[in-house]
């Protein structure tokens, strides 16, 4: 993996200054999100994996707005779907969230047949900018999440620290509590 670790050193792109202001507002985000996972979902987990940290949080079905025409916002209730996964990403060196991914989860229950896999796109949140979706799953119960990130086809600046974000990553968290519904 083209990988810098989770570690980014001053350059002739980013100071010492100006990757202090990012490590602030990735800091700021990792606080939301903890908030987010803890405690407003049912459930939800973290963990590292290379350049990333990948995060969940999952909760029932919810409305959204969708632009249906420049100007014109529809809310839209859920169908039949009866879960809301919701995926954050955030890089591991300044914790910032990183948009502009292709994200695709699978939600495997522990006696039947996978969901998915799914797109999860962005979604604008007033707290918390997060990728999520609402699916439809056979019901409460234990699943394994699995979610696979493209390597995102966005530039990336400095030479010393842009080498990053070059492999697909896949998290997988087992085990996972899943409560249906609608809200």
């Amino acid at each position: 993996m083209a990988s810098t670790g989770a570690i980014q050193k001053p350059s002739d792109e980013a100071d010492k200054r100006q990757l202090a202001l990012a490590r602030e507002e990735g800091a700021a985000y990792q606080k939301s999100l903890s908030y987010m996972v803890d405690e407003v979902a049912d459930n939800g987990g973290r963990q590292e994996i290379g350049d990333y940290i990948v995060a969940f949080a999952q909760e029932r079905a919810e409305g959204m707005y969708h632009l249906k025409s420049e100007g014109r916002l529809e809310w839209q209730e859920p169908d039949d779907e009866n879960c809301h996964l919701e995926v954050s990403v955030s890089d591991a060196a300044d914790h910032r969230f990183i948009p502009y991914l292709e994200i695709e989860a699978t939600l495997t229950p522990t006696d039947g047949k996978p969901v998915g896999p799914f797109r999860v796109p962005f979604v604008w949140h007033p707290g918390l900018y997060h990728y999520g979706t609402n699916i439809k799953v056979p019901g409460d119960g234990k699943y394994d999440l699995h979610i696979r990130i493209a390597p995102p086809a966005f530039m990336r600046h400095d030479e010393v620290n842009g080498r990053r974000y070059a492999d697909a990553v896949e998290a997988k968290f087992s085990q996972v509590q899943i409560k249906t519904g609608q809200e």
